[in-house]
């Protein structure tokens, strides 16, 4: 049943939660959270585990949340349990207070129940609802170390996502008035039969606005250099690596390529914001000197991309989207573990402080290395696969220059990995850490487990990228 990755993180709560035997409960809190994030990932790696559409009745017929799993939410399903248990090693690395963990963990699995739900309704009332607990409980987790960095990096997120939802909410109102459905179905059929409706076309400018905003894009991305760079470690893996991917990123290509008629002036929006954050926010990430910060500014360009594939309006383009957000994923959560362990072995993210690292810390220097290459599209890796589709699909629908812009735009991805690579990596290696070491087992363990993905995933996708395309084909068609 569907309804169960939902209902499975809020019993794991319960559980945690019960008032007996509480110290062996914050002993089990790491355990408890790895088993569910590992049968969520095995549950879309066995589909047929999960494949009842079902629905889930809270308060009587009050209020009715239907869950139903395609190939997209598979892929976000596994994306959010990956990342998510990556999360989880960080941070049960880094945090030796048990009671600490302990509540990081609930937070953890509420998130995880926040996201399940984003990625599996088919309304739009419902997809707020899951997006509004997605965003408190990323708030919460923002400010989890309680210092005025991350209270700084929280009051920005929480700010501009207020007013995302306002935005989000409106829209979802004049819908409701126009249409008297919030059914993804209901509410395609209504756009159209009336492209031209003004409250419609209305509605659909203020949930593509909110969708930007949560997404981080150019040039609505105030909150998201300063919240990645300053949260808590851990927090900063699941924010880049899969948090701003749900609540935006999937919610603009599900509800644009489902729901909302893809007309040319949709097109036109997409590409501009695209385009714009691809290359501004590369050459914003050329001219930083934190580790942490210029991943935040990468991050901006890299969903440009998946953005740009959506808007080539192809079955092409919008699976090469999906696979570029898998891969995003995949690859910046690995640069987020690589910051983690740089700063806790040398105590900073100051670029011009670091030098030959790799010397010493060799796992992290080598994913850091796989994980770069694939952000820039360097074939064979993961990354490499997606941009051509893009790339491709953005020539093939006309988008010649814009094909082009993305195309070049890879060169400075590469140019500011080259940067990164080495003053951090390679060099001579810096007399100020006599004793430098690799990270721990755990961070090693999240570096190899997120490298390995990337890599398999490269050399594998020629051979399964017509399983690939056909599991996402239903995307654009409703």
């Amino acid at each position: 049943m569907n309804s169960f990755l939902i209902l499975l993180p809020f019993l794991g709560v319960v559980v945690l939660n019960l008032p007996f035997f509480k110290a062996f409960m914050r002993k089990i809190a790491f355990g408890c959270c790895a088993l569910i994030l590992v049968t969520q990932a095995l549950s879309v790696v066995y589909p047929q585990a999960c494949t009842f559409s079902n629905n889930f009745n809270i308060f009587g017929s009050f209020l009715e949340f239907n869950f139903t799993i395609d190939g997209l939410s598979n892929v976000m399903l596994f994306c959010i349990a990956v990342v998510l248990f990556v999360a989880l090693i960080v941070e049960d690395y880094i945090i030796r207070d048990k009671e600490r963990f302990f509540n990081f963990a609930n937070m953890l699995l509420l998130l995880l129940a926040g996201m399940n739900g984003v990625v599996m309704v088919r309304d739009i009332f419902s997809l707020y609802v899951f997006i509004e607990i997605t965003a408190i409980c990323s708030f919460v987790l923002i400010g989890f170390n309680k210092d005025v960095y991350g209270f700084e990096g929280a009051f920005k997120y929480i700010i501009l996502s207020v007013a995302a939802s306002v935005l989000m909410l409106s829209a979802i109102a004049l819908l409701l008035m126009s249409v008297g459905d919030t059914g993804f179905l209901p509410l395609k059929a209504a756009l159209k039969g009336s492209p031209d409706h003004v409250f419609l076309s209305f509605a659909i400018g203020l949930f593509l606005c909110a969708c930007f905003i949560k997404s981080g894009l150019m040039p609505f991305h105030g909150w998201l250099p300063d919240t990645y760079s300053r949260a808590p470690a851990a927090v900063g893996i699941l924010l880049a690596g899969i948090v701003t991917k749900t609540v935006g990123v999937y919610a603009l290509i599900r509800i644009a390529g489902v729901v909302f008629y893809f007309d040319n002036s949709i097109k036109y929006i997409l590409l501009m914001v695209g385009i714009l954050s691809v290359v501004a926010a590369a050459l914003a990430a050329l001219g930083q000197h934190d580790f942490r910060r210029m991943l935040a500014y990468s991050s901006i360009s890299q969903v440009g991309y998946i953005i740009l594939g959506l808007a080539s309006g192809t079955a092409l383009g919008v699976t090469g989207a999906v696979l570029h957000l898998f891969n995003h994923a995949m690859f910046k959560s690995l640069l987020f573990v690589n910051a983690t362990a740089v700063e806790l072995e040398t105590g900073t993210n100051d670029m011009t402080k670091l030098s030959g690292l790799a010397e010493k810390m060799p796992f992290t220097g080598i994913t850091s290395v796989l994980a770069s290459l694939s952000c820039a599209g360097v074939p064979p890796l993961s990354g490499f696969w997606s941009k051509l589709m893009i790339i491709a699909a953005l020539w093939i629908s006309g988008a010649h220059g814009y094909a082009i812009a993305a195309a070049l735009a890879s060169i400075l991805t590469l140019a500011y990995f080259l940067i990164l690579q080495r003053r951090v990596f390679f060099g001579r290696l810096s007399g100020d850490f006599p004793d430098l070491k690799e990270a721990g087992f755990g961070l090693v363990f999240a570096e190899t487990m997120l490298a390995a993905i990337i890599v398999v995933t490269g050399l594998a996708f020629p051979f399964v990228a017509g399983d690939f395309i056909s599991l996402l084909s239903n995307i654009l068609g409703g």
